[in-house]
């Protein structure tokens, strides 16, 4: 394979939260690959917006060192980091102060021609005052994006409250809300696979398809999120927002184009077709967990400094749709931390043949299961029914055709970080992995309902030990279908 750099239109962006975590860790760094790839043109600037009394050099001694972090030693070569340097620029900001936004405005009209992104990678509490003042600094023109990250709400009444807040200034077609799991690789090739080969689309459908796993695995605790992470839990963290957004690429009706809203037209469709869950399902059909200590770490509970915590650090669902394509073949979403290894994968696992002709085997027939790796190393793995090679009988085994994209490109290549691939498609204007409004309130308006039966039932989530699978009760669920999960792999 071959990969080509398509350069986009010189731009101007604006992170607020400049000197936060995410844009040190985040987003320069993807800036940074970006512009040594020869896709940022010449006159681009990017602008960090924050409290820190600091001038410009101090900024640019900071990003670099943060680069030096966060990116592999041979990347950074002087050249390349002195242009990426030259871009950088830094304002003192205090987004409550409209002194701020006006300041703001000044450097920006230099160049009106050109597009403006606005990166609010702040608490979503600011997206409120910080829309507000760019709206009332003239900032807020057609040229103009704004892009928002998680948490977009903790539930449908603060996520409605939030679409609200940033729609009365922006139109929807102008906000991005960013979801880096839709940046992956093997994200974008769900939708190649099923749409540009004639061999996967026939059987995508109950007819063929057994059931369905996604599972988002991570291997360390809550660390520094701690206090953040134990109002939200892996439900709001991960499953509103991330695998319900896997869930919905699998399952989508073909769009009639390749486009943003033909895209978030169907998944909306999904999102609304989603069986509910409440009550008494909703203790059937989920897993709560929390992880225990273990020699070499702290409990979640002595992780968060909140020993009576309700919060879950593991979650697992049963999800059904109740659609013609989906009728009958159940989603099985499972996302938690402290985990046996760092893995998140999507397994199509198709029914076994209906008639076996080969009489009693030595070996048994393994369903056929096509798997997408998103992390760590992404690619593509369909596991399909083989006869052993030699005379010695009739044997079958279970072989998989792999596709790891990293072993498929050119000498030298390297699989881009989502926000890369996510940061040049604002600076497109294409929203296509981007969530629309509608979405992000449908996802909370079937998520709600789960939380709410959580609390109503006062039971704690069920410990398990760290680095294992997670709990027993989640391995039960599956057994109870006559299922098993797939083993979490590094």
């Amino acid at each position: 394979m071959s990969h080509m750099i398509i350069p986009v239109a010189a731009f101007d962006l604006v992170i607020f939260g400049g000197t936060g975590d995410l844009a040190l860790r985040k987003l320069l760094p993807a800036l940074f690959r970006r512009d040594a790839a020869g896709q940022i043109p010449v006159q681009a600037r990017i602008i960090g917006l924050a409290l820190n009394q600091q001038t410009t050099a101090e900024y640019r001694y900071q990003v670099a060192d943060a680069l030096q972090h966060h990116l592999e030693t041979s990347e950074l070569q002087s050249d390349l980091l002195e242009r990426f340097s030259g871009r950088l620029e830094y304002r003192v900001t205090d987004v409550s102060d409209l002194a701020s936004f006006q300041a703001l405005a000044g450097v920006l009209d230099e160049h009106p021609e050109r597009v403006r992104v606005y990166y609010l990678a702040v608490a979503s509490v600011l997206f409120d005052p910080i829309s507000h003042g760019l709206a009332t600094a003239g900032l807020t023109g057609n040229n103009a994006r704004l892009v928002v990250e998680k948490p977009l709400g903790h539930d449908y009444v603060s996520a409605s409250h939030l679409n609200a807040q940033i729609g009365d200034v922006f139109d929807e077609h102008a906000i991005y809300r960013i979801d880096h799991y839709l940046g992956k690789e093997t994200v974008q090739n769900l939708m190649a696979l099923r749409f540009a080969n004639a061999l996967f689309e026939p059987i995508w459908n109950a007819q063929c398809i057994d059931h369905v796993q996604i599972t988002a695995a991570e291997s360390l605790g809550v660390g520094s999120r701690g206090g953040y992470y134990d109002t939200a839990g892996a439900i709001r963290d991960m499953v509103q927002n991330h695998l319900l957004q896997l869930l919905c690429l699998i399952a989508i009706e073909p769009p009639y184009r390749f486009e943003a809203d033909a895209v978030r037209d169907e998944k909306l469709k999904v999102l609304r077709s989603l069986r509910p869950l409440s009550g008494r399902k909703v203790l059937d059909h989920t897993v709560r967990g929390q992880y225990l200590a273990s020699s070499s770490s702290l409990a979640y509970t002595e992780e968060v400094g909140n020993l009576a915590s309700m919060t879950e650090s593991y979650v697992a669902l049963k999800v059904e749709i109740d659609s013609w394509r989906w009728s009958g073949v159940p989603f099985y979403l499972r996302t938690g931390k402290r985990l046996k290894a760092q893995s998140a994968e999507i397994a199509i696992v198709f029914k076994k043949p209906s008639h076996l002709m080969f009489g009693e085997l030595p070996t048994p027939i393994f369903p056929n299961v096509l798997s997408m790796r998103l992390q760590p190393d992404e690619g593509l793995r369909l596991h399909i029914m083989t006869k052993e090679p030699g005379p010695g009988g009739f044997r079958l085994h279970d072989i998989p055709l792999d596709m790891a994209f990293a072993e498929r490109q050119d000498a030298g290549w390297r699989m881009p970080d989502a926000y890369e691939r996510l940061l040049m498609d604002v600076v497109r204007g294409d929203q296509t992995l981007f969530m629309r409004g509608d979405e992000v309130e449908a996802a909370w308006q079937w998520i709600d309902p789960i939380i709410d039966a959580w609390k109503a039932s006062g039971s704690k989530p069920e410990g398990y030990e760290p680095n294992s699978s997670g709990p027993i009760s989640a391995i039960e669920m599956m057994a109870r279908d006559g299922r098993r999960w797939r083993e979490i792999e590094a």
